[in-house]
């Protein structure tokens, strides 16, 4: 018979993921504490994300392996917004005693492999009983000295990008919602919502090139998150909703709607300079980049379709304004 205590699960973590193997991680899982040592001539980023039941995601609905993907996936894309690479990570996870078998064994799966897609190593962390599932991951990541994209240095005059496809995740979620079985990812829409890919290789190139004057992740959507830049940057924006990236899978009347306003993307939204536009290429290791707009000195946020203009109201994922779950 399996035990059930707290010793048991954490060895059950240790063996899965095992010691970690990295450099830099002098002492990881199986103490108090790990160690790290950063790399010469590189800065720290420290980064953490809750993902929780019945707020983000549904046991019923959400497959665990995809739980554990996109729980480490959501913090790693703030490392890519910063133009950096995640390093390690430790995993705070507080569940029932009856989800510590199967569900647990799927979820770690998982979570193992973002940790080897995405080059972020398990150094420790922490676990407890809980009636719900509650994860809290947070990252550490590097980027050489002076050379991180932050939030706040677009200027007036600059061009606004985002990457991929907006709104995506988000039909995924619609979508989801009206299954009454376990999700599957089974179109564009679906895995970007259960598996989504933080835009590392993108970030780290934009940095490097000094491309993006200042960079964000879109995690709560383009309505949200926009303003967010802007109000950081000290500057308005001019967004054309026509020039919006839209999947092919949203054949929808509101896809426009879902494209401002869905939130899950993790898509990349980043400013370039006037003189470095003819730089950004149209797509990056077949990833879409778009323009759609700029940045202005009148600290509005304003869209446009046609002749129309009219302000960008937030309508993003807010938890504390919206009260929505998964």
């Amino acid at each position: 018979m399996e035990k059930k205590n707290e010793n048991a699960l954490v060895s059950k973590i240790e063996r899965r993921f095992g010691a970690g193997k990295s450099k830099s991680l002098l002492l990881g899982l199986g103490d108090d504490a790990a160690l790290w040592s950063p790399k010469r001539g590189q800065e720290l980023i420290l980064t953490c994300d809750w993902f929780l039941e019945r707020t983000h995601f549904l046991r019923d609905k959400h497959p665990a392996d995809a739980v554990g993907w996109k729980s480490l996936a959501r913090a790693v894309s703030d490392v890519a917004a910063m133009g950096g690479a995640p390093r390690c990570f430790l995993l705070s996870l507080a569940l029932p005693a009856e989800l510590t078998g199967k569900w647990l064994e799927e979820f770690m799966g998982g979570l193992r492999r973002a940790s080897r897609t995405f080059g972020c190593v398990l150094a420790g962390g922490d676990t407890t009983r809980r009636s719900t599932v509650l994860i809290s991951i947070a990252v550490v990541g590097e980027i050489a000295r002076r050379l991180a994209v932050v939030r706040s240095g677009a200027k007036a005059g600059d061009a606004v990008y985002v990457s991929g496809t907006l709104g995506e995740a988000d039909l995924g979620l619609l979508q989801l919602r009206r299954t009454r079985t376990m999700a599957r990812a089974a179109n564009a829409a679906m895995r970007k919502h259960l598996y989504p890919r933080p835009r590392l290789e993108l970030g780290q190139w934009l940095a490097k090139e000094h491309l993006a004057s200042a960079m964000m992740d879109l995690s709560d959507g383009l309505s949200t998150d926009l303003p967010r830049l802007c109000r950081a940057s000290g500057v308005g924006a001019r967004i054309d909703a026509e020039q919006l990236p839209v999947s092919s899978v949203e054949r929808i009347a509101d896809a426009r709607s879902l494209a401002l306003h869905g939130g899950d993307d993790y898509e990349l939204l980043f400013t370039v300079a006037k003189k470095n536009v003819k730089r950004v290429p149209r797509q990056f290791a077949g990833l879409r980049l778009t323009c759609i707009g700029e940045t202005t000195r009148e600290r509005k946020i304003l869209v446009s379709e046609g002749a129309r203009e009219v302000p960008l109201h937030s309508a993003g994922w807010d938890p504390f304004r919206s009260g929505k779950d998964a």
